[in-house]
């Protein structure tokens, strides 16, 4: 630390014979001063002269005074700048007296202690650093004023309500020997990194000593052993000292020097290297298989290389009993698996069995409704119009001859009866099976049921039809055929519609049947699961399609009515 910097100031000549001309010029310049000797009395010419040589040194004097004016605010410039480098630099600096008393201190010294400069300035810088470092910064503090090239000291400064704080400080004797002008550095982030360092560095030794692998630290230039740790040395039954500046082959963890020098150009150019399993013989002629995994990284600007070899026998036979244990495993597995199969087969035919029972049982109640229906469909209607047509042929009696209108009117009423039993015949050949099916296709026998439909009930029905569909075979064809005339008698009689869309569309690989009215929904499951004749249709269309590989489906919503999908396979996927 050195004083204040020398500055250049104006020089000021000390020659009177120069001050002299430079005066005499500078009166010369003045107006009013120039007279002519002639005209000045001879007894007069001392006090002129005297009067100007005062006007030569008044001259002198306000030069003077104006250099030195320039040269006190050149000092004033020097000293701010001075104040600002003292006051602001990045280390504390101190002046202390030999019993280290603080005499001066910056800006930058008071805020690093916390205290404000005007109240540390006087203070024993001893007692600001902790009891226990305070007798070495006596010993310090005493080598520093006997003028020994002390090097500088770390301290902890005295502070109970702040953490512990490091400083370095480096000192030096002033020339007159009365005080000293230290330098003061804060080094807490310093020195807890190096705390941490150190930490890291036992930790990794501790690591390395204890590592449940043998490492082995090699020299890239000269590819030889530079430390191993013991797990290493147990390995391969021999001592730290036979190891260490031997190369990789030698110690028998590779076959050769040219696998050496393979596996450090591999490592160069890949910066990690692994070998699943290379064969190790010990000292005593033990073989073992290890896997090893060698890295290529810098440490403290040094690149290095490590070596991790891990023993392996125990885990190869262990795996191996795993894939014995695997394969046991799995074959148990599938034999549970085809044990749990087959238990779902059994129960799967035996629900089959029932439901196949079930819907045999149903089958025969609905056959003989139907029977039941069809007699009294003949009874009350074919069977009635043939008792009246017999009684109208009776009536035409010769007596009847002479009548010809009498005759002429029931013939006409015969022939009526006759044509509504032909009706009704006919009606009863389309609910069994009807001609058109068979003769023209599926689209023109759903027209002619769907017409005579909406003709019985009052509903409006619609078909949209994919016309390619004619060309199914008839088995598919009066498969849908069925589900539709199915469908739509359940419309007429339970969902109490106003209107039902009857579509056939085809996609990829299926021909869709789609029959969606506005009716009633229902509790499909419900249906579906309660035994009797209320779910017969919905069975029997899920038993025909599920005969030609289709699906069936019904979905039912409140507000939206019922909508039922059948699908069959279309040619190119049909079984």
């Amino acid at each position: 630390m050195n004083g204040p910097a020398k500055h250049n100031r104006p020089k000021i000549s000390d020659d009177p014979a120069q001050l002299r001309i430079r005066a005499e010029d500078r009166l010369r310049e003045r107006p009013g001063n120039q007279q002519s000797d002639a005209v000045v009395p001879k007894s007069a010419v001392a006090a002129q002269r005297l009067l100007h040589e005062l006007q030569v040194h008044q001259i002198e004097l306000e030069m003077q005074n104006a250099e030195l004016r320039q040269a006190r605010d050149e000092l004033e410039v020097a000293l701010d700048n001075y104040t600002d480098l003292y006051d602001f630099a990045p280390a504390g600096y101190f002046t202390l007296a030999a019993a280290g008393t603080i005499r001066q201190v910056n800006l930058t010294g008071a805020r690093l202690f916390g205290i404000e400069r005007s109240r540390l300035v006087g203070q024993s810088f001893g007692l600001l650093v902790s009891a226990a470092r305070r007798p070495v910064f006596n010993s310090f503090l005493k080598e520093v004023f006997a003028g020994g090239n002390q090097q500088p000291i770390d301290i902890e400064l005295q502070s109970k309500s702040q953490p512990c704080q490091v400083i370095r400080v480096r000192a030096e004797r002033s020339p007159a020997g009365l005080d000293c002008r230290a330098v003061v550095l804060d080094i807490t982030a310093l020195r807890r990194e190096e705390d941490k360092v150190r930490a890291s560095e036992i930790r990794y030794r501790r690591l390395f000593e204890a590592a449940q692998d043998g490492i082995l630290l090699l020299a890239p230039g000269t590819r030889r052993i530079t430390d191993v740790n013991p797990l290493m040395t147990k390995m391969l039954g021999r001592r730290q000292d036979q190891l260490v500046g031997k190369e990789l082959h030698e110690i028998g963890l590779l076959k050769d020097e040219a696998a050496s020098r393979e596996m450090f150009k591999k490592l160069k150019e890949r910066r990690e290297v692994r070998y699943e399993v290379l064969p190790l013989e010990t000292e005593d002629g033990r073989h073992q298989e290890v896997e090893v995994v060698a890295s290529l990284y810098q440490e403290n600007g040094h690149t290095v290389i490590q070596c991790n070899v891990r023993d392996i026998t125990e885990r190869k036979r262990a795996e191996q009993g795993a894939r014995r244990l695997e394969v046991m495993a799995a074959s148990n597995r599938k034999l549970e698996q085809e044990i749990i199969r087959r238990k779902t087969l059994e129960r799967a035919l035996k629900m089959s069995e029932q439901q196949l029972r079930q819907l045999s049982h149903e089958i025969l109640i609905a056959q003989e409704q139907e029977r039941k229906r069809i007699s009294r469909e003949l009874h009350d209607t074919v069977l009635q119009t043939l008792v009246g047509i017999n009684i109208h042929l009776a009536s035409l009696t010769s007596k009847s001859a002479d009548n010809p209108r009498s005759l002429q009117r029931k013939i006409k009423q015969t022939q009526r009866l006759v044509e509504k039993s032909l009706a009704l015949v006919h009606r009863f050949a389309l609910d069994l099976r009807p001609t058109v099916l068979d003769d023209l296709g599926l689209i023109p026998a759903l027209h002619t049921f769907m017409k005579d439909f909406m003709t019985r009930t009052g509903v409006r029905a619609r078909l949209t039809a994919y016309t390619a569909v004619n060309r199914l075979p008839i088995e598919m064809r009066a498969v849908l055929y069925r589900v539709a005339l199915e469908a739509l008698n359940n419309v007429a009689i339970h969902a109490q519609a106003s209107g039902v869309e009857v579509e056939i569309k085809k996609l990829p690989d299926w021909i869709c049947l789609t029959i969606k009215d506005d009716g009633k929904s229902f509790d499909v499951k419900r249906v579906l699961l309660t035994k009797g004749n209320g779910r017969l249709g919905l069975l029997g269309m899920r038993e025909r399609l599920e005969m030609v590989g289709g699906n069936f489906k019904v979905e039912s919503t409140t507000g939206k009515g019922t909508t039922i999908t059948a699908k069959i396979p279309s040619g190119k996927a049909a079984p």
